[in-house]
C-alpha cells in the first residue's frame, strides 16, 4: 500500500513514459454517502461542474461536501494521461493524474466565485507538486473547469490570490488551471473518506490569505 506521503515523484511523465490505459474503471458507490445524491451523472440539469485539486481529495472533498448550493461531491484523477486509472497507478507519478474533487453545484445558489474563494484560501497553490508533508504530482493544484465561465472566473482570480500571497511572502502560483478533459473516479473507499473515518488523514492546510473575488 502506498501512504499518501511517500511518493517523491515530482517530473510529470510523457505518453511515452507513462503506465498503459486500463481498460476497466474502478468500483464505487454512485450515492454521496453524507447527502445521498447521486455523484455521477445524470443529475439535476440546473447543475455546472468543475474539478478542483489542492493536495490530498479526502480534505478537499469535506471542505465542499456541506457547502449551500454543492449538489455533491466526488472524488478521484483529472489532468493526467492513463485512462481509468487506479490509485496505486496514480501515487506512483507515472500516470500524469492530480487527486482532485469533483463538484456538482447550483450556480444560482452558489458562484463560482464562491467556490473559488474556498478553493484559493484552503490550500497552498504555490507548492509545485506536492501539498506540505504530501509531496508527488498528484497533489499539485489545480482547477479544471467545464464552461467559459468557469475558466474566465478561474484565471482573472489568479493576480488577486497571488497579490494576497504576496503580503504574506509566499511564492509564484503554480495551480494548473484548464478546461476539464477526462475525469477519473476513485475507488470506493476514497469517497466521502473523512465522513467514514472522521478521525481519517488530513493534511489540507490553507496559508491565511483572504482571497477578494471579483464582485460580479
Amino acid at each position: 500500500m502506498l501512504f499518501k506521503s511517500g511518493n517523491r515523484k515530482l517530473t510529470l511523465p510523457t505518453k511515452e513514459t507513462a503506465i498503459p490505459d486500463r481498460v476497466d474503471s474502478v468500483t464505487f458507490s454512485p450515492i454521496h454517502y453524507v447527502s445521498g445524491n447521486r455523484i455521477v451523472e445524470p443529475v439535476p440539469d440546473n447543475l455546472e461542474k468543475l474539478a478542483l485539486g489542492m493536495g490530498c481529495f479526502w480534505g478537499a472533498e469535506r471542505l465542499f461536501w456541506g457547502q449551500p448550493g454543492v449538489y455533491s461531491t466526488g472524488v478521484g484523477y483529472a489532468g493526467g494521461i492513463t485512462k481509468h486509472p487506479s490509485y496505486e497507478d496514480v501515487c506512483s507519478g507515472l500516470t500524469a493524474h492530480t487527486e482532485v474533487v469533483l463538484l456538482f453545484y447550483n450556480p444560482i445558489e452558489v458562484s463560482i466565485q464562491n467556490l473559488l474563494t474556498i478553493f484559493w484560501e484552503s490550500h497552498n497553490p504555490t507548492e509545485g507538486m506536492r501539498q506540505g508533508n504530501d509531496i508527488g504530482t498528484q497533489y499539485r493544484s489545480a482547477i479544471y473547469t467545464t464552461n467559459q465561465a468557469q475558466l474566465d472566473a478561474s484565471l482573472e482570480g489568479v493576480p488577486r490570490a497571488q497579490a494576497a500571497l504576496h503580503v504574506k511572502g509566499y511564492r509564484e502560483i503554480t495551480t494548473e488551471i484548464r478546461r476539464l478533459d477526462e475525469f477519473y473516479y476513485a475507488e470506493d473507499y476514497h469517497q466521502q473518506y473523512l465522513a467514514k473515518n472522521p478521525a481519517g488523514y488530513c493534511g489540507l492546510a490553507g496559508t491565511g490569505i483572504s482571497y477578494q473575488p471579483e464582485v460580479l
